[in-house]
């Protein structure tokens, strides 16, 4: 049986924060970001989000303890978590992916650094921001395959894959609520 949970994961600064927020709105549902939980992570130690996903290479725990507080909620209903491994650790959940090329990515992490800020992470080019998205990511390949054997290019695991270049944020909320209510 399929849960009441909605997992969205996805390439760095494809909008899954966004998505999951409307999605969770939309429904009635609560609303958790792991990756506000990283960012916290970093800023309490006095480092960026960049600095911290390296430092998890190294220190287990980090990875360990997010993904042991999404493990926790998956028997939880009426949820949308916007995490990278929320739809390994809640199988039952309906799992979402939005794909977005690295470049189009960092263009859109750049400006919403410039126009609003991001919390433990700047970047003062587009350029320094498609690099700091593209260690990142090797990172984050690194590690869940190491810690969790888990191939994070791997698409078949999710109900939906969205791309998030050709469709708005609005078109996204619509076709993740669309497949959510016909299962």
């Amino acid at each position: 049986m399929k849960s009441r949970i909605i997992t969205i994961a996805g390439s760095l600064g494809s909008g899954k924060s966004s998505t999951a927020k409307r999605v969770a709105a939309e429904l009635g549902y609560r609303h958790f970001s792991s990756g506000d939980l990283f960012r916290q992570i970093a800023k309490e130690r006095g480092v960026t989000v960049e600095k911290i996903n390296q430092k998890a290479e190294l220190e287990h725990e980090i990875d360990l303890a997010t993904d042991e507080r999404l493990r926790s909620m998956a028997n939880e209903e009426g949820l949308v978590i916007d995490s990278r491994l929320a739809f390994h650790w809640m199988p039952n959940s309906f799992k979402v992916f939005l794909s977005l090329p690295p470049e189009t990515a960092a263009e859109r992490i750049f400006n919403h650094i410039q126009k609003e800020g991001r919390e433990s992470q700047n970047g003062d080019s587009v350029e320094s921001v498609l690099q700091a998205t593209l260690a990142r990511r090797e990172s984050e390949i690194k590690r869940y395959a190491n810690l969790y054997q888990i191939d994070v290019n791997d698409l078949s695991p999710f109900d939906l894959v969205i791309d998030t270049k050709t469709n708005n944020l609005d078109q996204v909320v619509a076709l993740v609520l669309e497949e959510f209510k016909k299962r």
